[in-house]
């Protein structure tokens, strides 16, 4: 898609924002056609750029398609020149802790009656309740939520191996502004909107909750549950691999018993239905693991898609750099990391008109982009000299050279029009 026929094409986004909750936000808007602004530290940038093990992948993730403004707001001209932008925006984005921004007046409350259009985001721990004020992570919430009691074994409370709080949180975020930028076209003005952790979490295990009351009986954890259906499991394999088969329908069930030469299972009138199966598991469970560990994992995998019954071959991460699937072109992004390696990360997982959202910024340098946002809100030369002097401003390259783009292409979507 050309930038001007992407969805959110024109909408201007400021975005104070570290670690994932945040900048999955600007990550989304970003892809899907805003001009999303980074605010960042001078010198250093964002310390996600530097977090070591997991937290690794977590800027080259998110952070395609966005500016870097490298600018000390605790400054009096670098305030100035950030009020400056935020003028022209469409969106405000920030997951700080609750008040950092309020004494530099960057709070909605600060902004909206000079600004009665904008929109603001907030995505936090906590929406309003006890919990408030509370500091929250990913895991803090899983943990409080329900999600870690439901994916561990009893007793042994574990987290999901995805911050799928955070990025849920920042695509709830995305929903929320997009909701608020549509109602401003009917009313002409802004809101203030926000995003949780914990009641994310509360979303996620809801059908949990609703089952307890449901059947009167406490939920069990994910590896103690009684399955809803006969045959819904992970299967060692002839070559040491594994795979997972799902058979949730009475016809599946039929598919599945031809397709891996189960006649008799087929036969019984006692496994007639998925309920008399899910009664009767360990009667012929045990036959069915007998039955893949004859087989080569490829070979339980053609024969699954053959019968076109739901099964997926167990994999690592990094794994799916090689999947086929993913090799279809739009379905990775590819960006460059600091080291000048290229990276591809998954694109959004959605399409429109038959077409994925891609890269039309690479990963930013730090402070990438202050001279030409600098240009676009009308300073001068000279003005910018002088904020690379005081240090208002930083850049990873000389002020001199005076560069308009990161990335040469001339598709970046202005701050002003």
């Amino acid at each position: 898609m050309s930038v001007e026929a992407l969805p959110l094409a024109g909408i201007r986004v400021v975005e104070f924002s570290h670690m994932i909750m945040g900048p999955s936000c600007g990550l989304i808007l970003g892809d899907l056609g805003a001009d999303v602004v980074k605010i960042e530290p001078v010198l250093k940038g964002d310390n996600t750029r530097r977090l070591p093990g997991s937290g690794a992948g977590f800027f080259p993730t998110f952070n395609r398609n966005k500016r870097s403004l490298a600018i000390d707001i605790k400054s009096s001209r670098g305030l100035a020149f950030v009020k400056k932008l935020i003028s022209r925006a469409d969106v405000v984005t920030e997951n700080f802790r609750s008040g950092a921004l309020t004494p530099l007046g960057l709070d909605y409350n600060s902004l909206k009656d000079a600004h009665p259009r904008l929109v603001y985001c907030s995505l936090k721990g906590f929406l309003k309740g006890p919990y408030e004020g509370r500091a929250a992570l990913d895991e803090v919430v899983q943990m409080m939520g329900g999600l870690a009691y439901m994916t561990g074994p009893v007793g042994r409370p574990l987290r999901a191996g995805a911050s799928v709080n955070d990025m849920m949180g920042g695509m709830f975020a995305v929903i929320a502004i997009m909701a608020a930028l549509m109602g401003r076209a009917h009313t002409g003005k802004g809101q203030f909107v926000r995003s949780g952790l914990f009641e994310n979490n509360a979303w996620l295990v809801a059908p949990h909750m609703a089952q307890k009351a449901v059947t009167g009986q406490t939920p069990n954890p994910m590896p103690a549950r009684i399955s809803s259906w006969a045959v819904y499991d992970v299967f060692d394999t002839a070559d040491q691999q594994q795979i997972f088969v799902g058979v949730v329908s009475d016809t599946q069930w039929r598919a599945f018993c031809e397709a891996f030469h189960q006649p008799q299972l087929l036969d019984e009138q006692s496994l007639a239905t998925n309920a008399q199966r899910v009664a009767s598991r360990e009667l012929f469970i045990p036959k069915l693991r007998t039955v893949f560990g004859a087989m080569t994992r490829a070979e339980a995998a053609q024969t699954c898609e053959a019968a076109g019954l739901p099964f997926a071959p167990i994999k690592r991460p990094d794994e799916l750099f090689d999947d086929p699937h993913l090799a279809e072109p739009g379905a990775m992004v590819p960006v460059t990391l600091e080291s000048g390696s290229t990276l591809p990360i998954p694109a959004l997982p959605i399409e429109m008109s038959g077409k994925r959202f891609g890269r039309r910024l690479d990963i930013p340098a730090i402070g990438e982009h202050c001279v030409q946002i600098a240009h676009e809100l009308g300073y001068p030369d000279s003005e910018i000299d002088e904020l690379f002097a005081e240090g208002v401003l930083s850049a990873p390259f000389a002020a001199e050279a005076r560069p308009l783009s990161g990335t040469g292409s001339g598709t970046e979507a202005p701050v002003s029009a």
